[in-house]
């Protein structure tokens, strides 16, 4: 969920939106017209783990998703961590597993959100127990992995491509059905 800030963080005034000269132009943006101060409405760094346990990826089901939709662990990257250690305690918090290493797989966008993600593959060992988060796991072959055209989706196909294996994305009718089961419409 986003939410929109409309007020100054600073002296709490209403922001409006305002033209300003900037290094790139004239550019408007939310600002303070009693104190200048501006919103810059930068994006969230968002960490997303392929998770890899004995071989096999996990992927998994948020409380909030429907039944058959399963992705990959993410959460936010908190204030003055790195994003390894990040992605290590993401895993940690929602599977209980223990992160033995992390490669960065890229950068990928999420403009509807306003983030960015930042995905790496991790290798993980140790007993699953899910966080209240999450509802359900699976652990899939990379044979067996399918893709969706979104951030998260595009670094796991990614890193299936590194691995050997051309990514198999799910058909539009069946990408249309899990946006739908989200709320969202069936297509950005």
């Amino acid at each position: 969920m986003q939410h929109e800030t409309r007020f100054c963080t600073h002296c709490a005034t209403p922001l409006a939106r305002i033209r300003q000269a900037e290094d790139g132009g004239d550019v408007e943006r939310l600002r303070c017209p009693a104190c200048g101060w501006t919103h810059w409405s930068n994006p969230t760094p968002v960490l997303a783990a392929i998770v890899e346990v004995n071989g096999q990826v996990l992927l998994a089901r948020n409380a909030a998703w429907p039944a058959k939709m399963f992705a990959l662990i993410t959460g936010f990257m908190e204030a003055g961590e790195s994003p390894q250690d990040g992605i290590a305690r993401e895993v940690k918090e929602e599977t209980n597993l223990d992160v033995r290493s992390a490669t960065l797989v890229g950068a990928y966008e999420f403009l509807r959100m306003n983030q960015v993600i930042i995905a790496y593959h991790v290798v993980a060992e140790g007993q699953v127990q899910l966080s209240p988060e999450l509802l359900d796991y699976r652990l899939y072959d990379l044979p067996d992995l399918r893709c969706w055209p979104a951030g998260t989706g595009y670094a796991l196909a990614d890193w299936l491509r590194t691995r050997g294996h051309e990514p198999v994305f799910f058909t539009e009718e069946e990408n249309a059905e899990r946006r739908r089961g989200l709320g969202l419409p069936p297509k950005d």
